[in-house]
């Protein structure tokens, strides 16, 4: 392969602020499938249709000029779809705020948008190792098992220790105790071979409104509301997949908006004036930085490994 990237450049409408945009992809501080640079730019390896893809992705605010360059296989396909990765075709008509720290965070983040992956799977595994357990342990089992089982990524980022994630059929074929090594138990593995065996079938939701999107996300035995919400605002780009279900989501949003933790019931009644655009209050809220005070001890990270003698 070639060392020489494709290109693609375009001036938007609007602001872009790419590492807010984008961070949602990145699943801990050592994620080796993503990467912020000095500059500004980010880097993404992937594992598009068309194969195995390096995207850098640079921008300047001030003007909305956006660059995009990707290497390997996949590379024509993910420069077709670097708009929709930096939101531009997310739609914001209909968005009303209607709390004033709502219009803060929109203030500080006026470049920050829904964006909308296209890679189903690239979402949907991580979100489940992310299962009910800490992000220190998911980003920690999700990072080892990709630099385990991934690929070197194409071009000049496979040299610095970048990699893709293993496709379908290379998640299915990572033994048991592969997960275990990683923290990740059986529960969630069984649950990635679920998914990973209709991966094709589930590609295909990306051409269904979200309500449907999700409710068929849910199908695979598994996998809930919260699972499919995290891929369907990642993959879909779907502005209203609020995480109902998560630990800390209603808590975080209602200390900032009501100044006093709520459950998922209410988290539903609170945004529903937003409805169609749920998650894009969650997700500006969490930009800003928007959480109630932590207290106590954090939790320890558990390990899935078999007890000698056990």
């Amino acid at each position: 392969m070639s060392a020489s990237p494709l290109e693609r450049s375009w001036r938007s409408s609007r602001p872009v602020q790419l590492a807010a945009t984008l961070g949602v992809f990145r699943r801990g501080p050592g994620d080796p499938t993503y990467r912020s640079d000095p500059d500004g730019s980010v880097i993404r390896c992937v594992l598009t249709p068309d194969g195995a893809a390096t995207v850098r992705l640079h921008a300047r605010p001030k003007d909305a000029d956006v660059t995009v360059q990707a290497w390997g296989a996949g590379a024509t396909w993910a420069l077709d779809h670097a708009p929709e990765w930096v939101g531009e075709s997310d739609d914001c008509d209909g968005f009303v705020v209607h709390h004033p720290q709502v219009a803060q965070a929109l203030r500080r983040f006026p470049g920050w948008r829904v964006p909308r992956s296209g890679l189903v799977l690239d979402a949907f595994v991580p979100a489940v190792i992310e299962q009910k357990v800490t992000g220190q342990e998911a980003f920690r089992g999700y990072c080892s098992l990709v630099r385990r089982y991934g690929d070197p990524a194409p071009g000049p980022a496979g040299d610095a220790g970048m990699r893709v994630p293993p496709s379908a059929d290379g998640w299915r074929r990572i033994p048991s105790w592969g997960y275990l090594t990683a923290s990740v138990d059986a529960a969630r593995s069984d649950t990635i071979q679920r998914v990973c065996r209709v991966a094709d079938t589930l590609a295909r939701v990306t051409s269904l409104p979200g309500d449907a999107a999700r409710a068929r996300l849910q199908t695979v035995p598994g996998v809930g509301r919260w699972t499919a919400a995290e891929v369907a605002h990642r993959a879909l780009g779907d502005p209203d997949a609020v995480s109902f279900g998560d630990y800390h989501v209603a808590k975080n949003i209602g200390w900032a908006l009501t100044g006093s933790e709520i459950d998922d019931d209410a988290l539903a009644e609170l945004l529903e004036p937003y409805a169609g655009h749920r998650y894009r209050v969650q997700r500006l809220l969490e930009l800003a930085g928007h959480h109630r005070p932590r207290r106590g001890a954090r939790m320890a990270p558990r390990t899935h490994l078999p007890r000698r003698g056990g």
